[in-house]
C-alpha cells in the first residue's frame, strides 16, 4: 500500500525547477517603473505621469466646485429673465467665460510648473568636492552661494540641500512640494500647484477671465433686479449669486491688477514680497535685471514666449538597476500540493 501511494503522486508537482523559478523571476523584473512612481517630491500624479500636482491638493475642488456652481445658478436662473429681456448674447458670453476659466484653472493646476530635477549622486559628490574648502567630512558651512553676472548686475546663486545644488537664477525651492521651481512665483492652494515657470502664462489667463467672469455675473445679476423693481418674485438663488459675487469680485480685481503689475515689470511674487530688487535694500545696483524697461516686451516675454519643456521626464522608464530589486525564490509560489505535504515527502 504504501509503494502505491508514492506511485500515485506526481514527482513534478512537489519540485519547483530551476527553470521555472527562473521563468517567475524573469516576469517580475520585466515589470519596468516609470519616474514619476519614484518621485522624490510631495506631488500626486494622474493618469499614468500625465498630470502632475501638489499632494495637498483638496482645495482645488472647492475652487472648480464654486466656480461651476455660481454658473449653473447664473444659467439657470438670470439667463432666462435676461435673454427674454435683453438679448440671447448673454448666455453665449457667460458660456465662452466660463469654458475659458475652467480650461484655464485644469492647465494650471495639471501642468509642470518647472520643477528641476535634483542632482545624481554623482553630481551631487563633485559639487560637494568643488566647494568643501574645510577638510572635513562633519563640518557643514554656513549657506553656500555663488556670484554670476546678468545685464551688468551681480545675482547670487543659493545652494539647496535638499536638491544638492545651486539654484539658477529666479528659482525657489517650495517648501509644500518638496522642489526647487523655475521662475518660482508662489505656491497658490486654489489651484492645487506651484506657480512657475511654464504654468505662470496659465494661472494669469485664469485670474484675468475670472475676474472678467465674476464681473460679467455680478454686472447681470444687478441688471436682473433692476429690471424686476425689487419685486417680491425675487428669487433666493439670485440672491446667492448676488453675495458670492459681491465677496468674491475684490479679491479677485485686486489679484488680477497685482499680476498685471508683476507681468508689465517682469517680477514675481516671490521677488516682490522678499524686496529682491528694491531701493531699500541699500544695494547700488538694485534695479531688476530680468526687466527689458518696457513693459509691452515685458509682457511678452513672460506670457508670449514659447513653452520650455519639462526636465522632470516624469513617463520615461527606470533603468533596470534602478527599479527596484528583483523577486527572490522564496516568493515565487509554490503549487498547493507540494506547499501542504512538502514535509511529507520522506518515505
Amino acid at each position: 500500500m504504501k509503494n502505491c501511494e508514492y506511485q500515485q503522486i506526481d514527482p513534478r508537482a512537489l519540485t519547483v525547477s530551476p527553470s521555472s523559478a527562473q521563468i517567475h523571476t524573469v516576469k517580475k523584473v520585466q515589470r519596468l517603473r516609470r519616474k514619476w512612481e519614484v518621485f522624490p517630491g510631495k506631488n500626486r500624479f494622474l493618469c499614468d505621469g500625465r498630470f502632475i500636482l501638489a499632494r495637498q491638493s483638496g482645495v482645488l475642488p472647492l475652487t472648480l466646485g464654486l466656480i461651476i456652481v455660481t454658473c449653473c445658478l447664473f444659467f439657470a436662473f438670470d439667463c432666462p429673465f435676461l435673454v427674454e429681456h435683453l438679448t440671447v448674447f448673454i448666455p453665449v458670453i457667460g458660456g465662452m467665460l466660463f469654458l475659458f476659466v475652467t480650461i484655464s484653472l485644469l492647465r494650471t493646476s495639471f501642468t509642470d510648473p518647472g520643477i528641476l530635477p535634483r542632482a545624481t549622486p554623482d553630481e551631487a559628490a563633485d559639487i560637494e568636492k568643488q566647494i568643501d574648502t574645510s577638510g572635513s567630512s562633519t563640518y557643514r558651512p554656513p549657506p553656500r552661494t555663488k556670484e554670476i553676472l546678468i545685464n551688468q548686475q551681480v545675482v547670487k546663486l543659493k545652494y539647496c540641500f535638499t536638491c544638492k545644488m545651486f539654484r539658477p537664477p529666479r528659482t525657489s525651492h517650495c517648501s509644500l512640494c518638496d522642489n526647487c521651481v523655475e521662475r518660482f512665483d508662489h505656491h497658490c492652494p486654489w489651484v492645487g500647484n506651484c506657480v512657475g515657470k511654464r504654468n505662470y502664462r496659465f494661472f494669469y489667463s485664469f485670474i484675468v477671465s475670472l475676474s472678467f467672469l465674476t464681473s460679467f455675473i455680478f454686472g447681470c445679476v444687478i441688471t436682473h433686479i433692476t429690471l424686476r423693481k425689487y419685486s417680491h418674485s425675487l428669487s433666493r438663488s439670485v440672491c446667492t449669486i448676488l453675495v458670492i459675487c459681491f465677496f468674491s469680485i475684490w479679491s479677485i480685481l485686486g489679484l488680477s491688477g497685482f499680476h498685471t503689475y508683476l507681468v508689465a515689470s517682469n517680477l514675481t511674487t516671490n521677488e516682490d514680497i522678499k524686496g529682491s530688487w528694491s531701493s531699500k535694500r541699500g544695494t547700488e545696483d538694485s534695479g531688476n535685471p530680468y526687466s527689458y524697461n518696457s513693459i509691452i516686451t515685458n509682457c511678452c516675454a513672460t506670457l508670449c514666449g514659447p513653452m520650455p519643456p519639462s526636465l522632470i521626464d516624469r513617463r520615461g522608464f527606470l533603468p533596470p538597476d534602478e527599479a527596484g530589486p528583483a523577486a527572490s525564490t522564496s516568493e515565487i509560489e509554490l503549487p498547493p500540493f507540494a506547499a501542504k505535504n512538502g514535509t511529507h515527502m520522506v518515505g
